[in-house]
């Protein structure tokens, strides 16, 4: 009795803290290589005179490595799988919208290329990175990692869980690869990137309408006495609903935005400056053309 007395205090408590080995692992292990990677091949794989990685290269991973562990780690993890499916659902934005360009713009061209190499995992990369293919795809985990029966067997299911999240991130990256990827000759041009990215945003409505206007209990695994911060399983609902379309699009339409001015406005500042630049001359008016003939003698019969 007092046992079970003890399992039901600690289960009530949603900040009690859950130690996750398996997370600080997998950062130290992605650490570990991306240093080495670094500083024993990249010195080698890279003309002489040239850095391996730049300032942006490593600014990126850091923010890719602190926001794995967050997304993965107590209490953000915790309190995603057994208590507020908003948290949850703002655990999947960071590891699909918000990590996979992080981890690209971390990666250098030369390391992908040694780990893909130019045989048959770089023809799959490429055949994948097909906008059309790489963008089904992803919707498709997407809309699966919704499904009221898949939410519901994965909490209960460690192995189905983790997949579900692998699944997300590869896919993640794949989307992600004809935008930021480290392989310039897998881009789309500017004007297809705002295109490409725009569309990813209008997907997610439906999932993100269906939590929003629900009526009762969408995840039966969500619905538990103990409510953090107060909220009802509705409100629960529909702030995930608002996370998962608002926080995306925004996130999305932002970075669309920058890609237009980037390409398409390069140059507007200067080109729409009151000031007149030196070396133009002024514009020529009607005083100017009658002062030019009034100074020229007229032609006399010896001219002709």
């Amino acid at each position: 009795m007092v046992l079970q007395a003890a399992d039901t205090a600690i289960s009530t408590d949603p900040w009690r803290f859950q130690w996750h080995p398996e997370v600080w692992l997998l950062v130290a292990f992605l650490t570990g290589a991306f240093i080495y990677m670094v500083k024993a091949i990249g010195p080698k794989a890279v003309p002489v005179g040239e850095q391996a990685v730049s300032r942006r290269n490593i600014y990126a991973f850091v923010g890719a490595m602190v926001m794995l562990w967050v997304a993965s780690d107590w209490p953000l993890h915790d309190i995603s799988e057994e208590y507020l499916y908003s948290a949850h659902m703002l655990q999947h934005m960071m590891l699909s919208y918000f990590l996979p360009p992080l981890a690209l713009i971390a990666t250098p061209a030369w390391l992908l290329r040694i780990l893909v190499g130019d045989g048959g995992l770089y023809r799959g990369l490429k055949f994948l990175t097909k906008p059309v293919i790489a963008g089904v795809l992803f919707n498709v985990v997407v809309m699966i990692t919704h499904i009221p029966l898949v939410v519901n067997s994965s909490l209960d299911n460690g192995p189905l869980h983790y997949t579900l999240h692998a699944a997300v991130v590869l896919l993640s990256l794949l989307m992600w690869m004809p935008v930021v990827g480290p392989f310039q000759e897998l881009h789309i041009g500017p004007l297809a990137k705002c295109i490409y990215l725009f569309l990813q945003s209008i997907i997610p409505t439906l999932p993100a309408a269906w939590l929003t206007f629900a009526e009762g209990t969408v995840y039966k695994e969500y619905d538990i006495p103990v409510r953090v911060f107060g909220w009802s399983v509705a409100d629960d609902q529909q702030l995930a609903g608002a996370i998962m379309k608002l926080g995306g699009s925004i996130f999305l339409w932002t970075i669309v935005v920058y890609f237009f001015f980037a390409r398409f406005a390069n140059g507007y500042g200067e080109a729409q400056d009151y000031k007149r630049p030196a070396d133009v001359d002024e514009p020529l008016t009607t005083a100017d053309v009658e002062r030019e003939f009034a100074a020229t003698a007229a032609p006399t019969e010896h001219d002709a």
